[in-house]
């Protein structure tokens, strides 16, 4: 083997050690990447059952079916500061004493929270800001017309 096979295959071994230990292979790992935020795929599996409970399914999609916990976890981890990132986790945590209970327990439970309770602000602010701005709803519920907007001959003028 000379000198030059030996250092390739070096390098591509070492190559592959980097990118092989970056990597999260366990099976608690959420389904997004996350850089500041330490969620498992329990926490997001809960996530989306707390998002249907704020967007239920109607004649319409609900929050699970329009993967709203994974935006609330993006912005959470990108838009949020430490700190109430922090708070969040905490009221997570706590809140987990309502995993796999009927919506009507839930519903409860995020009604009884206080008003400033910063848990429940950033799941309720962030989840409304998914739905409103997802691909869903922007073609299926928004009605766009180009401006100035169509032209109506018939419409009287009051004056």
């Amino acid at each position: 083997m000379d000198r030059r096979t030996a250092l390739k295959q070096m390098f591509i071994i070492a190559g592959g050690m980097m990118i092989a230990t970056s990597c999260d292979f366990s099976s608690k790992a959420p389904s997004i990447q996350l850089n500041n935020v330490k969620l498992d795929s329990d926490d997001e599996l809960f996530l989306s059952e707390l998002v249907e409970t704020i967007i239920p399914k109607t004649d319409s999609s609900g929050g699970k079916d329009l993967n709203l916990h994974l935006f609330v976890m993006k912005m959470l981890d990108d838009c949020t500061s430490p700190d109430d990132q922090k708070k969040f986790l905490e009221g997570l945590k706590t809140a987990e004493k309502i995993k796999g209970k009927p919506a009507a327990e839930q519903i409860a439970y995020l009604k009884s929270l206080p008003q400033d309770d910063v848990f429940f602000n950033i799941l309720k602010r962030r989840t409304i800001q998914g739905y409103k701005n997802s691909e869903y709803v922007m073609k299926n519920k928004l009605v766009y017309e180009l401006v100035p907007g169509r032209y109506n001959g018939a419409f009287k003028i009051v004056g």
